[in-house]
């Protein structure tokens, strides 16, 4: 399969149409037009939507991913020739906001020290980020999904915990003999595709939800708890890091929720992919640990 028309496939998607890849690529758009189409004669099948903007098929993500890996070799084999272009080679990465909001930050100090790295992190939830590594927008990601992407490898980092928390005086209103009011006490939620709180209503007997606030920040949650505007499941290390000011109290009742989070990674093994690799790994042994106190208590 010719690189050059892997790299128009690239640029296309990169700047969303057939006109800016020519430009990005300093030829003309014709050039990229019969790069693309004998891309997909190669490949037997079409491989970008002719859309504004341009995006890749199902089989046009697979050869971008391959694309893209292609590139990312050919860069770091050029700087290790002391031949590549100077300036930072971009790594982007997928991440869901409460991880970066905790266990995460390390990497983003050891990052500080690398010179020929810049980082492009994607917040995406962590159910639905292996998308980006199917379509090759990343090539890492923080992720439940234990089965490999193809292309890809995985580990283990391990178990992030949720707790059910709230203000005091947000309980305190709502309190009852057995506990709280769980049909009437207003609820958070991080997006429409949260179910963590509705797990806990289910487990309840809950019917019709109570009034419900959608907060799509990971502090922004955290302080609105604070501020008594509802209940939600809180990372367990945000709280953990803050007790003495983050005023909230566990929900009588409410069971926690335990979240396992995997690394995967493109399976090709360069510098920067095995560098970001290795401050993930550091990173998660705060989770590793909580896996292994975790294993220890069924295990009791």
């Amino acid at each position: 399969m010719n690189f050059e028309h892997l790299k128009a496939l690239s640029a296309i998607v990169e700047t969303g149409s057939f006109d800016a890849a020519a430009n990005l690529l300093g030829i003309t758009p014709s050039a990229v037009s019969q790069r693309i189409k004998a891309l997909e004669t190669s490949a037997g099948q079409i491989l970008v939507r002719r859309s504004l903007p341009s995006s890749p098929t199902e089989a046009g993500a697979i050869l971008l991913r391959t694309a893209r890996q292609i590139q990312a070799l050919e860069v770091d084999a050029m700087h290790s020739l002391g031949q590549g272009p100077e300036g930072r080679a971009t790594v982007a990465v997928a991440v869901n906001a409460d991880s970066l909001a905790t266990w995460f930050t390390p990497v983003l100090h050891q990052a500080a020290t690398w010179p020929d790295t810049a980082l492009d992190l994607h917040i995406e939830d962590q159910d639905h980020s292996t998308r980006l590594l199917r379509q090759g927008d990343v090539l890492g990601a923080v992720t439940t999904e234990p089965k490999a992407v193809g292309g890809c490898r995985v580990e283990l980092l391990g178990v992030m915990r949720y707790v059910p928390a709230a203000s005091a005086e947000l309980v305190q209103r709502h309190k009852t003999p057995d506990g709280v009011n769980w049909s009437e006490m207003p609820m958070l939620r991080f997006s429409a595709n949260d179910d963590m709180q509705h797990r806990i209503l289910r487990s309840k007997g809950v019917e019709h939800f109570p009034p419900t606030h959608t907060i799509p920040s990971s502090e922004a949650f955290l302080e609105a708890a604070r501020a008594g505007l509802g209940w939600g499941m809180i990372p367990e290390q945000q709280i953990q890091r803050d007790l003495t000011r983050s005023g909230l109290v566990p929900l009588p009742g409410g069971a926690a929720h335990d979240v396992t989070l995997y690394w995967q990674c493109w399976s090709m093994t360069t510098p920067r992919l095995e560098r970001i690799t290795a401050a993930v790994r550091r990173a998660g042994s705060e989770l590793r640990q909580s896996c292994r106190t975790l294993c220890t208590k069924s295990a009791v």
